[in-house]
C-alpha cells in the first residue's frame, strides 16, 4: 500500500473527509476505551480506531487496526455494523493551526469475551473497560464515543 508523504497527507486533511473504521468493543454492559496519545482528540478516552488505507479492503482495516491496537485477532466476521458516523476535529495529527479534520467513521461493533487479553499501542496511554453508564456521563470520554454509546444496540 501506498502512503502519503507529509505535504500531500495536509493537503488532503484541509481538502476531503478521511474514511476510518472505529471498533466498538464491549462485553457485558461495559466498553472498552484508549486514552489517546495522539491528534486529533488527544488525551480523551476513545474507541479503537484508525484510516482505511488506499486500496486496503474494509475487512482488511478492521483486522489490522483491531491487532495494532489492542493485539486482539479480530475479523470482518466477528463485528457487525453499529453505523456511519461524521467526527469533525478542530485540530489535526500535524498540530498545525488554520485547519481540522473530517472523518467519516464505519463503527463496528464487536462482543468480546470476558477473559479477552487486550494491550494498548503506542496510540494508546491505556486501555481500560468502562461500563457504558459511566461512559455515556464522563467528560473523559469523547463525545464521539459517547455518540455510540446512545445507540439502542449498545444496551443488549
Amino acid at each position: 500500500m501506498t502512503y502519503l508523504d507529509d505535504p500531500s497527507f495536509r493537503t488532503v486533511i484541509r481538502s476531503t473527509p478521511l474514511v476510518a473504521v472505529d471498533l466498538i468493543l464491549t462485553d457485558r454492559g461495559r466498553i472498552l476505551l484508549g486514552q489517546r496519545s495522539n491528534r486529533p482528540a488527544k488525551g480523551s478516552w476513545f474507541v479503537p480506531g484508525g484510516r482505511i488505507r488506499k486500496d486496503e479492503t474494509i475487512d482488511a482495516s478492521i483486522e489490522r487496526i483491531a491487532a495494532a491496537e489492542t493485539q486482539l485477532h479480530i475479523t470482518a466476521a466477528d463485528v457487525s455494523l453499529l453505523g456511519v458516523y461524521e467526527h469533525h476535529y478542530a485540530d489535526n495529527v500535524f498540530g498545525e493551526p488554520g485547519y481540522g479534520t473530517h472523518y467519516v467513521v464505519l463503527a463496528y461493533r464487536a462482543v468480546l469475551r470476558p477473559d479477552a487479553d487486550v494491550q494498548p499501542d503506542q496510540q494508546h496511554g491505556e486501555l481500560r473497560w468502562w461500563h457504558f453508564d459511566e461512559a455515556r456521563t464522563s467528560p473523559l470520554v469523547h463525545a464521539n464515543t459517547r455518540a455510540y454509546l446512545s445507540s439502542t444496540v449498545m444496551d443488549s
